[in-house]
Protein backbone atom coordinates (compact mmCIF):
# COMPACT_ATOMS: atom_id res chain seq x y z
CA UNK A 1 0.00 0.00 0.00
CA UNK A 2 1.38 2.98 -1.31
CA UNK A 3 1.80 6.53 1.22
CA UNK A 4 -0.61 9.32 0.72
CA UNK A 5 2.33 11.40 -0.74
CA UNK A 6 3.84 8.97 -3.23
CA UNK A 7 0.07 8.53 -4.09
CA UNK A 8 -0.58 11.82 -4.83
CA UNK A 9 1.98 12.53 -6.35
CA UNK A 10 1.32 9.34 -8.74
CA UNK A 11 -2.22 11.18 -9.13
CA UNK A 12 -0.51 13.90 -9.84
CA UNK A 13 1.71 12.83 -12.82
CA UNK A 14 -1.20 11.16 -13.98
CA UNK A 15 -3.01 14.46 -14.31
CA UNK A 16 -0.14 16.00 -15.81
CA UNK A 17 -0.03 13.13 -18.53
CA UNK A 18 -3.16 13.90 -20.21
CA UNK A 19 -1.46 16.81 -21.88
CA UNK A 20 -0.28 16.39 -25.45
CA UNK A 21 3.25 16.90 -23.95
CA UNK A 22 6.24 14.45 -22.82
CA UNK A 23 5.71 13.80 -19.15
CA UNK A 24 8.70 12.38 -16.73
CA UNK A 25 9.06 12.41 -13.13
CA UNK A 26 12.41 13.01 -11.15
CA UNK A 27 14.14 12.70 -14.74
CA UNK A 28 17.26 14.86 -15.94
CA UNK A 29 16.86 17.29 -18.90
CA UNK A 30 17.09 15.40 -21.93
CA UNK A 31 19.69 16.45 -24.87
CA UNK A 32 16.14 17.07 -26.85
CA UNK A 33 13.25 18.72 -26.16
CA UNK A 34 10.14 17.19 -27.99
CA UNK A 35 7.97 19.47 -30.27
CA UNK A 36 5.09 19.55 -27.55
CA UNK A 37 7.38 20.43 -25.26
CA UNK A 38 8.59 18.69 -21.68
CA UNK A 39 7.18 18.82 -18.06
CA UNK A 40 9.38 17.19 -15.31
CA UNK A 41 7.58 16.34 -11.84
CA UNK A 42 9.59 17.05 -8.87
CA UNK A 43 8.74 15.58 -6.16
CA UNK A 44 9.72 18.61 -4.18
CA UNK A 45 9.02 19.63 -0.36
CA UNK A 46 6.04 18.31 2.08
CA UNK A 47 7.27 21.30 4.38
CA UNK A 48 6.69 20.94 8.15
CA UNK A 49 2.75 19.85 9.06
CA UNK A 50 -0.21 21.43 11.08
CA UNK A 51 -0.95 18.82 13.65
CA UNK A 52 -4.52 17.97 14.94
CA UNK A 53 -4.51 15.62 18.04
CA UNK A 54 -8.11 14.46 18.26
CA UNK A 55 -7.93 12.07 15.94
CA UNK A 56 -4.17 12.18 15.57
CA UNK A 57 -3.51 14.01 11.59
CA UNK A 58 -0.69 15.36 9.88
CA UNK A 59 -2.11 18.25 7.34
CA UNK A 60 0.30 19.10 4.98
CA UNK A 61 0.97 21.67 2.02
CA UNK A 62 3.30 19.82 -0.17
CA UNK A 63 5.29 22.27 -2.43
CA UNK A 64 5.90 19.54 -5.45
CA UNK A 65 7.69 21.52 -8.81
CA UNK A 66 7.00 21.22 -12.44
CA UNK A 67 9.57 21.83 -14.99
CA UNK A 68 7.96 23.16 -18.16
CA UNK A 69 10.50 23.29 -21.22
CA UNK A 70 9.90 24.45 -24.80
CA UNK A 71 12.30 25.45 -27.87
CA UNK A 72 11.93 26.31 -30.99
CA UNK A 73 10.92 29.67 -32.99
CA UNK A 74 7.17 29.35 -31.59
CA UNK A 75 8.07 29.48 -28.43
CA UNK A 76 6.59 32.01 -26.34
CA UNK A 77 2.98 30.41 -27.73
CA UNK A 78 4.08 27.18 -27.30
CA UNK A 79 4.57 28.17 -23.68
CA UNK A 80 1.86 29.76 -23.11
CA UNK A 81 0.18 26.81 -24.29
CA UNK A 82 1.66 24.25 -22.04
CA UNK A 83 1.36 26.24 -18.83
CA UNK A 84 -2.63 26.49 -19.53
CA UNK A 85 -3.14 22.99 -20.39
CA UNK A 86 -1.32 22.34 -16.85
CA UNK A 87 -3.56 24.73 -15.58
CA UNK A 88 -6.58 22.99 -17.30
CA UNK A 89 -5.15 19.28 -16.07
CA UNK A 90 -5.44 20.48 -12.57
CA UNK A 91 -8.78 22.69 -12.44
CA UNK A 92 -10.29 19.40 -13.77
CA UNK A 93 -9.99 17.87 -10.68
CA UNK A 94 -8.53 19.43 -7.61
CA UNK A 95 -8.79 16.50 -5.45
CA UNK A 96 -6.86 14.15 -7.82
CA UNK A 97 -9.47 11.81 -7.47
CA UNK A 98 -9.80 12.30 -3.80
CA UNK A 99 -6.77 11.85 -2.44
CA UNK A 100 -6.04 15.66 -1.71
CA UNK A 101 -8.22 18.00 -0.27
CA UNK A 102 -7.02 20.74 -2.95
CA UNK A 103 -4.13 21.07 -5.70
CA UNK A 104 -2.83 24.29 -7.15
CA UNK A 105 -0.30 25.55 -9.54
CA UNK A 106 1.39 28.74 -8.55
CA UNK A 107 2.13 31.48 -11.40
CA UNK A 108 5.19 30.37 -13.41
CA UNK A 109 8.74 32.62 -14.24
CA UNK A 110 9.57 32.13 -16.88
CA UNK A 111 13.63 32.53 -18.37
CA UNK A 112 14.90 31.97 -22.17
CA UNK A 113 18.13 29.64 -21.90
CA UNK A 114 20.26 30.22 -25.01
CA UNK A 115 21.54 26.31 -26.73
CA UNK A 116 24.28 26.68 -28.22
CA UNK A 117 23.97 25.64 -31.86
CA UNK A 118 20.35 25.90 -31.46
CA UNK A 119 17.30 27.88 -31.12
CA UNK A 120 16.56 28.46 -27.62
CA UNK A 121 14.85 27.01 -24.90
CA UNK A 122 12.01 28.58 -22.53
CA UNK A 123 11.60 27.15 -19.15
CA UNK A 124 10.00 27.38 -15.96
CA UNK A 125 9.55 25.57 -12.39
CA UNK A 126 5.40 25.74 -11.50
CA UNK A 127 5.19 24.90 -8.05
CA UNK A 128 2.10 22.80 -7.13
CA UNK A 129 0.67 23.20 -3.92
CA UNK A 130 -0.87 19.54 -2.93
CA UNK A 131 -3.12 20.19 0.68
CA UNK A 132 -3.27 16.71 1.82
CA UNK A 133 -3.93 15.16 5.63
CA UNK A 134 -2.46 11.70 6.80
CA UNK A 135 -2.08 9.93 10.29
CA UNK A 136 0.89 9.44 10.28
CA UNK A 137 4.04 11.73 9.31
CA UNK A 138 5.97 8.75 7.01
CA UNK A 139 2.23 8.11 5.47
Amino acid sequence: MLAIRESTLQALLAALQTIPATVLRGEVLPERVPAGGLLILRDGEPGEPEVTLSPLAYHYQHQAEVEAVVQGAARDADFDTLTASIGAALAADRTLGGLCDWVEAEAPRPVDLPVEGGPALKAAVIPVVLLYSTADALG
